[in-house]
């Protein structure tokens, strides 16, 4: 007899936001331990309808010998997309880009419909004023130990919100961004960020090593940061997955971010 399969330790919700006016499928994953006196870290997965699953195996599998995978029990939130492929890629372009007076596009996506853009900072102020309160008053959590998951273009959404809200979050996990989009407008908004007074933060961001530009788009960004903000501010980790393209790249360094941000 066949049953359904369901994820222990797993909630999930269909959330309507005002600020987006669209709904989104969230999933939390829930330590099976009581909550530390701190409350427990947070990861909050962008495109969750993807990675959510990978993220929440990761902390499930390796917090049972943190002492040797340096993986503590934590909090997974997947902010993902419900409906068709073609929906959600056109979706995730107006989520995860910045507004902005005109947009410049690289020849391989002309005569491609992307939809609108430049929703990113309704997408924030969702996350921020609409989807944490929510999480917060359900459950116990520690608000210094906040991490941001993206790949690709909602990498491209988690290095945006560090450079222009960086106190969201503590860590920052950006797989992949997508730092090519409107001619590189994210050196712009890092350059604005650098002149900040800067508060401790971490970065972690990684690659496939045969995502070709890519790669190089990648390494000038955290050569940028790691130049320009002192080693006493900034803990940032760069990392070329071997033998890994654009799809294959998550399941592959998710292990490493989830360390990376739980070792903080």
């Amino acid at each position: 007899m066949l049953k359904e399969v369901t994820l222990g330790n797993t909630e999930a919700w269909t959330y309507h936001s005002k600020e987006m006016d669209d709904e989104y499928e969230i999933r939390v994953a829930l330590p099976k331990s009581p909550p530390p006196e701190e409350g427990y870290p947070i990861i909050y997965v962008l495109d969750g309808q993807s990675y959510f699953q990978f993220a929440r195996d990761v902390i499930r599998l390796q917090s049972k010998n943190s002492a040797k995978t340096f993986v503590h029990e934590a909090i997974v939130v997947g902010i993902g997309h419900a409906g068709e492929d073609e929906d959600i890629r056109k979706r995730r372009f107006y989520d995860f880009t910045a507004p902005a007076k005109e947009y410049i596009y690289p020849e391989r996506l002309k005569g491609f419909d992307v939809g609108k853009h430049g929703g990113a900072k309704k997408f924030l102020h969702f996350i921020e004023e609409e989807l944490k309160p929510r999480i917060e008053k359900r459950y116990i959590i520690n608000k210094k130990k906040q991490a941001l998951f993206g790949h690709s273009l909602s990498g491209l959404f988690t290095l945006w919100t560090l450079f222009t809200k960086p106190a969201a979050f503590q860590t920052y996990l950006a797989c992949s961004p997508s730092i090519w989009w409107n001619d590189y407008e994210l050196f712009k908004y890092m350059e604005a960020f650098l002149q900040q007074k800067i508060e401790k933060i971490r970065i972690h961001i990684t690659v496939g090593e045969y995502e070709r530009f890519m790669v190089d788009d990648a390494k000038r960004m955290a050569h940028e940061l790691i130049t320009k903000i002192p080693e006493a501010v900034l803990e940032c980790e760069y990392y070329i997955a071997p033998e890994e393209n654009h799809a294959s790249v998550v399941p592959t360094i998710m292990s490493r971010a989830i360390r990376f941000a739980c070792r903080s």
